[in-house]
């Protein structure tokens, strides 16, 4: 008999701004660099019980700047790449959509949460996001997710809606305990 009592608590993470550095379009694993921090962050969500999943809007797959495959090629390194850290990434879900597009999944719609939703059993309730925009935080709020955090690294947003503002990644450690 399967229950549908929601099990999994994640940590949503949003790629471009958060777990890399963001250059603009990155689709290259030559121009991919990681954020500072970000392996020991993840390190101690695991030792909390969080499960990870990373969220990405690629316009530029829409705008033909790179394709799907080149984009695939790049998560599977980037995925090696935790994995070697002994960090389990439960999933990348992206959108390949315009900014103009219809589509559920392109934040600040909440599409790619709630399918990580139903096809991992996450409570969202127990769940949080970081993200370095608004639309981040948004795509969370719309999905159920209050506990969300901006990381603000120019200190320029002083109006999120967000839970916290951090500065930096390694500040997560200090919001999210238990």
């Amino acid at each position: 008999m399967r229950h549908n009592t929601l099990n999994n608590k994640a940590i949503f993470l949003d790629r471009d701004g958060v777990v890399n550095k963001d250059t603009g379009y990155v689709y290259k694993i030559t121009d991919f660099e990681f954020n500072p921090g970000i392996f020991e962050i993840c390190l101690h969500f695991i030792t909390l019980g969080y499960q990870i999943v990373i969220l990405t809007n690629q316009s530029g797959i829409y705008r033909n700047y790179y394709t799907q495959d080149d984009f695939l090629l790049l998560t599977n390194w980037m995925i090696e790449i935790f994995a070697q850290k002994n960090i389990k990434i439960l999933d990348v879900l992206h959108c390949p959509h315009g900014p103009e597009s219809n589509c559920q999944c392109r934040k600040p719609k909440p599409g790619m949460i709630i399918k990580a939703k139903e096809e991992h059993n996450i409570n969202l309730s127990e769940s949080w996001l970081i993200g370095d925009n608004e639309t981040d935080i948004s795509a969370a709020h719309s999905a159920g997710i209050k506990q969300t955090i901006l990381v603000d690294m120019n200190k320029k947003n002083k109006k999120s809606t967000a839970y916290k503002i951090v500065s930096s990644i390694s500040e997560i450690v200090k919001v999210i305990k238990t």
